[in-house]
This record gives C-alpha cells, sequence and structure tokens, in this order.
C-alpha cells in the first residue's frame, strides 16, 4: 500500500488503462484481423519481415486470438510501467512521469492496435525494452556497460525483424553512445558492441530466409514501397516521362485515393504493369518513374512529404491515406476488403481457435464513443513533447558536452540524455515511416518515444534553470543510486 501510495498518480492511470484493455477483449471476440493479418498466419510472400510470426504461432499453440490479444494488451501495461520506472529512476518527478506514460495507456488507437492480429504492438515494446536496456547505466561513469549496450542492440536489432522501419534505430542509438562519451576509445568500444548486436538477429533473419526460401533480405518490397509517395506527388502534366511509363501517371480520381491505394489497390496505375506483358521489366520501369518524379519534382514531394509529417500534431485527427476507420472501434465485428473478410477470418478462427466473431454492442459503443469523443493523444501535445524533446536533445549534446558539465550535471545531464535517446529514437522511425505513406497504425511509436523525451527534457531543464552549482558528492552519490545496472 505504501507503494501505491508514493505512486498513486501511475497506480490510477494504470488502473484505467487495465479497465479499458479488459473491456476492449470482452467487447470484440476473438481478435481484430487486419488486412495484413494473413501474411503472419500464413505466408507473407516476401513483403514484409515475418518475425511476429514467431510469437504469434507460440501463443496459438497453447491458446487462441482471444490469449494473443489478452498478451498485447498486457505489453501495452508493461510498456507503460517500463517506461515510467525508467524516468522515476533517472530523478523525473513522480506525477511528470505518470503524465509521459499516460497516452500509451488512455489512448484508444494504441488499445485498438493491441486487440489486432499485428506485429505493431510487438515493435514498440521493443523499442522501449532497448531504450530501457541502454538505460542500465554504470554508476561509476553514469553511461552504460557494455552488457546493457548488447541488449540494447539485441532489441532494436530485433525490432526490425517486426517491423522493417526498426533499421533506423541503429542511428540513434549509435548517437545517444557518442554524446554519452566515455572517452574515444570506451565510444568506440561500446559502438562496435551495439552494432554487431544490432546486426546479430538481422542476419540471423536473413539467413534463415535464405535456407527457407532462397533469399537474403528482410524483405523484397522493393520500388513499389515508394511508387504511392511519387505518384501521389507527381504533376503528371509537366513531368518528362518515356511513353512506356506514362500510364504510371494516376488519373485525378486515382490520385485522390492517397500513396496507400497507389501503391496497393486492385485498380492502381501499377497493377497493370506487374500482370501485365510489361511485367518482366516492371520493378525497373517504376524504379525509373520514381525517379523522374524525385529529380525532376523534388519540392512536391518534398511538401507532401512535410504534409503527411504534420498531421500528427493537427489538434484533431485528420484523415490519413489509409481509411481511418481502420484504426477506430466498431459497433460490429469489422471486416476489412480484399484480406480480412470472413472468407479469411472464418477459416483462421476454425484452425486456430477464439470462437466466431462477435461483438458485445455496449462496451463497442463505449470503446467507440470514447474515442471519437477525444480518447486519444491530442496532436499538440505530441507536439510539445516534440519540442521539449528537441531542446533536450540539443541540450545534451552541446551544452553537456563540456568536461565540466559532465561532471559536475549529472543528474540534469542524465536527464537530458534520457530526452536524447526516446526523441531520437521517435522522430527516426516517424520520419522514416511517413517517407512511404501516412498511417495512423505507422504514428503508434509516438506515443512511447515523444512524451518521455519530453518529460525527461522538462526535468532536465527546470534542474537546470533550478541552480548552476554542481551536485555535491552526496547528489552524484544519489544520483547514481537512482540509475541502474552496474557494467
Amino acid at each position: 500500500m505504501r507503494l501505491v501510495a508514493r505512486h498513486w498518480l501511475f497506480a490510477a492511470l494504470l488502473f484505467v488503462g487495465l479497465a479499458l484493455r479488459v473491456l476492449a477483449v470482452v467487447s470484440y471476440r476473438p481478435a481484430l484481423f487486419y488486412i495484413d493479418t494473413v501474411r503472419y498466419l500464413y505466408d507473407s510472400g516476401g513483403n514484409d519481415p515475418v518475425g511476429y510470426r514467431l510469437p504469434l504461432k507460440v501463443l496459438l499453440v497453447v491458446g487462441n486470438f482471444d490469449l494473443v490479444a489478452i498478451v498485447q494488451h498486457l505489453l501495452g501495461l508493461a510498456m507503460a510501467a517500463t517506461i515510467y520506472l525508467v524516468l522515476v529512476r533517472a530523478s523525473t518527478p513522480r506525477w511528470l512521469a505518470a503524465v509521459a506514460v499516460a497516452p500509451v495507456l488512455l489512448d484508444a488507437y494504441q488499445i485498438q492496435m493491441e486487440q489486432m492480429i499485428l506485429p505493431d504492438v510487438w515493435f514498440e515494446a521493443l523499442v522501449v525494452a532497448g531504450i530501457a536496456a541502454m538505460f542500465g547505466l554504470s554508476r561509476r561513469g553514469m553511461r552504460p556497460g557494455m552488457r546493457a549496450v548488447a541488449v540494447a542492440g539485441l532489441a532494436f536489432g530485433i525490432s526490425a525483424t517486426f517491423r522493417q522501419v526498426g533499421e533506423i534505430l541503429i542511428i540513434p542509438a549509435l548517437a545517444y553512445l557518442v554524446v554519452a562519451g566515455g572517452g574515444p576509445r570506451a565510444v568506440v568500444a561500446r559502438c562496435a558492441v551495439l552494432t554487431a548486436a544490432f546486426a546479430v538477429p538481422i542476419l540471423g533473419y536473413m539467413t534463415g530466409s535464405y535456407v527457407l526460401v532462397g533469399h537474403f533480405y528482410l524483405s523484397h518490397s522493393g520500388v513499389t514501397t515508394t511508387y504511392g509517395r511519387m505518384a501521389w506527388s507527381a504533376d503528371c502534366a509537366t513531368l518528362r516521362l518515356p511513353a512506356v511509363e506514362r500510364a504510371l501517371c494516376p488519373t485525378a480520381a486515382q490520385r485522390a485515393r492517397g500513396p496507400d491505394w497507389l501503391e496497393h489497390g486492385q485498380a492502381s496505375p501499377i497493377r497493370g504493369y506487374y500482370t501485365g506483358p510489361l511485367s518482366s521489366r516492371a520493378s525497373a520501369l517504376v524504379a525509373s518513374f520514381n525517379k523522374a518524379v524525385l529529380s525532376q519534382q523534388p519540392g512536391r514531394v518534398l511538401g507532401s512529404y512535410a504534409d503527411d509529417v504534420v498531421k500528427l500534431f493537427a489538434l484533431s485527427k485528420v484523415p490519413g491515406d489509409t481509411p481511418m476507420a481502420r484504426w477506430q472501434f466498431q459497433t460490429s465485428y469489422p471486416y476489412l476488403s480484399p484480406h480480412a473478410t470472413p472468407a479469411q477470418v472464418d477459416p483462421a478462427i476454425a484452425a486456430y481457435g477464439g470462437g466466431r466473431p462477435a461483438v458485445w454492442e455496449p462496451g463497442a459503443a463505449f470503446l467507440r464513443g470514447y474515442q471519437l469523443g477525444g480518447g486519444y493523444t491530442p496532436g499538440p501535445l505530441l507536439a510539445f513533447c516534440a519540442i521539449a524533446g528537441l531542446a533536450g536533445t540539443v541540450l545534451a549534446g552541446t551544452v553537456l558536452a563540456g568536461a565540466r558539465f559532465a561532471d559536475g550535471f549529472a543528474g540534469r545531464r542524465l536527464l537530458l540524455l534520457h530526452s536524447l535517446l526516446f526523441f531520437c529514437c521517435g522522430a527516426a522511425l516517424l520520419l522514416m515511416s511517413d517517407v512511404f505513406e501516412f498511417s495512423w497504425r505507422y504514428q503508434l511509436p509516438a506515443l512511447v518515444t515523444l512524451p518521455p523525451a519530453g518529460a525527461a527534457a522538462i526535468a532536465g531543464i527546470v534542474r537546470l534553470r533550478a541552480t548552476g552549482r554542481p551536485e555535491r558528492p552526496k547528489e552524484l552519490a544519489q544520483a547514481g543510486e537512482q540509475v541502474g545496472l552496474r557494467d
């Protein structure tokens, strides 16, 4: 009880988050299916990494789709608890740390994703695990030890086998190690360990792919992943193209359907190239088209990309390129065409269990009303967290780079380093995902990175402004006690 009293705000938020997740499990039986779900149950065709298939199949051996949803909801709660612990151990005020995890606990889009058979929640959990492992800091230098770096590298590397965008995490992780410092030789050694650990699961996955299917890759999505962005951005009236590529230009009506449809739609201009007489040259022709748009109209590409980047920070949820209804609770069991219709869902449930698709209408109505009525993280709040996180990152990388600050402002430095890693991981994932297309599904990592980055930055900046004096030896010792694992 004393522990609950000390952390009462987090405990209250955790209880509400648990209640919402219980309601989701009760209201939608079994779990929710998405268009991509069949890739992880059967065959992805090499279009996406399928690291998610391992935990999914293990859970389906011992249980059914209900168990998968329950485990994923528990992962959501575990992420919140982990982030809270990381922030509190870095001397973030408990109330501020609790506020930082409110988004992942209470955001209805996060809870809806946890109810789906998709790898995204596992991907988020691996990102959080990597960040938390990196903060298994040494009390002596308050920098990550080799074991902490290795575990973080493994977690980040494994995340790339769940969602390929996880490959970008090596950059913020290396940046963090450089800023954390500790002498050139120590920094180089930590970076080498991180890189090696990061590469192990990726190379292991690619080796397995080569043995099983003869291809040494995470996925072969190729040029089609950028076609949607380029075709949506292009002004085809002024674009200079060979005649054979002209049909790749979408009509106004096709363009209005967005990058996701242009990339995946059955009536997209790209389909005729892969199914018709030009199929043997399709990838080369699409790559040439993409290059023409980027080289001739870079401003349009950058403008459409920037428009998507700022959608996350809008006051209300604005339509994305994929239909927003896919990420919202419905009052009936949601089927999605073309790969999550009764023709796919019913046989999967018959094979793996969970009962016929059913919805408890009172619970579903409450969740839908909660979600549409503001039960999500406001864009301006995320924008504020991003700005604060950027400020903390800049301070960590410049003001605290000097030895005087590194030695005398250990507690504040630690907070700003936390801000740097959370912010840079979140920014890298979001910016890379938006290169291809905007989807609310791909914005969810913001919930586990930007608010913690903002909270750590605010705490660190406030402490810097409150006093200009270095911590006394006793304070340094206390700071070391609060941050975790020894080398």
